[in-house]
């Protein structure tokens, strides 16, 4: 774990693994996690390319953010990280949060994105509003520990590895509640429709095929906005796919880049 500092001496978050000449590929997390939930991602992609995960301001080692931080606001400060990293262009994996905030990233610097992956995402969620009011309301009421426990089994297929439930606790537990409350407005207040239509570079859509907060509609819906986007569904698998069936997850996600840069 480390920090890289960006532009205004602000210090973000990272973890990192491999190296190499091929194009890195980038993590971006969820509003309930950080960048540690994509250490099977790093153990396999680093063993190919440079592999990257980063926190956003106010999230895990990233310095405080201001309450009013936007999508926009994270994909500058991720965009920024990748200058400090000397990462001119990536292949950008996000998931929930982390795939409303690739889109902003490509509507931003479209020609720093090699592809996109986005899992578990939307462009715009039905039922957004009231997700995020409940959300500031337990993050108001109860401790962050009190919300990870009470959200955890929405957020995870059934019968999942209780060690994999504790660490998702752990993770939630440790959030700054001021963090988690600008996160919740940055993905559940989301309308990226216009964003999403203008995609130009590969996409892959993936979604658990049981995942009940953004459920497999709203990818169907996503990648049907975007030009030739691709979607896959992660079997046996919630809203946290990568972590719930990390090795279906990386296989799906390493076949679409192969076959990305195998194009002329």
């Amino acid at each position: 774990m480390g920090r890289v500092i960006i532009a205004g001496g602000r210090a973000i978050g990272v973890d990192e693994a491999g190296s190499g000449d091929a194009v890195p590929i980038l993590f971006l997390h969820g509003v309930g996690s950080d960048k540690s939930v994509w250490a099977p991602q790093l153990a396999h992609f680093g063993k190919s390319r440079r592999a990257v995960a980063l926190d956003y301001p106010g999230y895990g080692e990233s310095d405080p953010a201001p309450a009013s931080a936007t999508r926009d606001d994270y994909a500058a400060a991720i965009l920024a990280a990748m200058d400090a990293m000397s990462i001119e262009r990536a292949h950008v994996c996000g998931l929930s949060l982390g795939g409303v905030v690739a889109i902003a990233i490509h509507q931003a610097a479209p020609k720093r994105v090699r592809s996109l992956i986005l899992a578990d995402s939307f462009a715009v969620h039905p039922d957004g509003q009231a997700i995020y009011d409940r959300s500031v309301a337990a993050s108001r009421s109860g401790s962050m520990r009190e919300l990870a426990e009470a959200r955890v089994d929405m957020l995870l297929a059934p019968g999942i590895d209780p060690q994999v439930r504790a660490e998702v606790v752990e993770t939630m537990a440790r959030i700054d509640p001021d963090a988690y409350r600008a996160g919740a407005a940055a993905v559940w207040l989301a309308d990226q429709r216009d964003r999403a239509a203008r995609i130009a570079v590969p996409t892959l859509v993936l979604v658990g095929d049981e995942d009940r907060i953004t459920p497999p509609e709203l990818s169907h819906e996503l990648a049907d906005a975007i030009p030739g986007a691709e979607l896959e569904i992660i079997a046996d698998a919630g809203h946290l796919s990568n972590i719930e069936q990390p090795a279906l997850f990386d296989a799906a996600v390493e076949s679409f880049i192969q076959r990305v840069e195998a194009r002329p």
